[in-house]
């Protein structure tokens, strides 16, 4: 079987994944991370395995036309994914909520407002924004918002009273630079926007300047390119704090996509 792939995800769990590597012309199977693939260089092409649950990149309707099999990850290790992508983002929603705590050089500590009191806004409350707000709420205050059950009105009246935004939405057409100027102007000075999803669904010019205004701070792993060399890089780490698309990435999940993806290939 000859591999193409675009991830490094399963090298460590599926050595032959780092030992072969053939061009896009040759490939009769594709490995996807979060980058996108060009069905068109890839005329032998019989499978597509998508390491992880967010498929904006799989060209569903053109794999269907061309008889290609889709293989993503089975109920167990979507799970997986699920609940470490949701604990990680609450991670860096604490790491905002605690960012400014204190000097240590001029021992000197800084008054702030207790943790139970704080607003943080989830936005999109599906498989990962619903354990995110399950996770949150014995500590902090939780408002919740999913675009398909409330108009875009409340989401704007909920913005200003928000701390921490954190952003659990899908990337598609309607959301590709949702999260732009005006939502950011929305959000109240000092509050931090956090984003676990897809790095398109925030504005990348408007964050950069909302953050050049040290109006907001914002931490991200996940971004308009990866690896993510642009501009909010000479932010890091503050006030724009980064980790490099690392939410999923556990052993439990690697060892049950690795299992995920030899069932897939056994197919061929």
């Amino acid at each position: 079987m000859k591999i193409w792939k675009n991830t490094g995800t399963l090298d460590a769990f599926v050595p032959e994944l780092s030992q072969q590597f053939v061009d896009p012309a040759d490939a009769e199977v594709a490995v996807l991370g979060s980058r996108p693939v060009d069905l068109d260089s890839m005329p032998r092409l019989r499978g597509i395995f998508k390491c992880g649950v967010g498929t904006d990149n799989v060209p569903f309707e053109e794999c269907a036309r061309r008889g290609i099999k889709v293989g993503l990850p089975s109920e167990g290790t979507a799970s997986v994914i699920f609940e470490e992508t949701a604990s990680f983002a609450v991670s860096l929603i604490f790491r905002m909520l605690y960012s400014n705590v204190g000097d240590l050089d001029a021992w000197r500590k800084e008054t702030r407002v207790a943790a139970q009191k704080k607003n943080v806004l989830v936005v999109g409350l599906g498989n990962i924004g619903s354990r995110v707000v399950k996770k949150l709420e014995p500590t902090v205050n939780v408002i919740g918002y999913d675009l398909a059950m409330s108009p875009l009105d409340v989401l704007e009246e909920l913005i200003p009273k928000a701390d921490v935004v954190t952003l659990h939405i899908p990337l598609e057409e309607g959301t590709r630079g949702f999260w732009g100027t005006k939502h950011l102007g929305l959000m109240k000075r000092g509050a931090a926007l956090v984003n676990t999803a897809r790095g398109p669904v925030v504005d990348e010019d408007a964050l950069y300047e909302a953050l050049g205004q040290h109006r907001i701070r914002a931490a991200f792993d996940v971004f308009w390119k990866e690896p993510y060399e642009g501009k909010l890089r000479e932010m890091y780490p503050d006030p724009f704090y980064m980790t490099p698309h690392v939410a999923s990435t556990c052993v439990d999940f690697l060892e049950g996509l690795a299992e995920d993806y030899r069932a897939f290939v056994k197919q061929f």
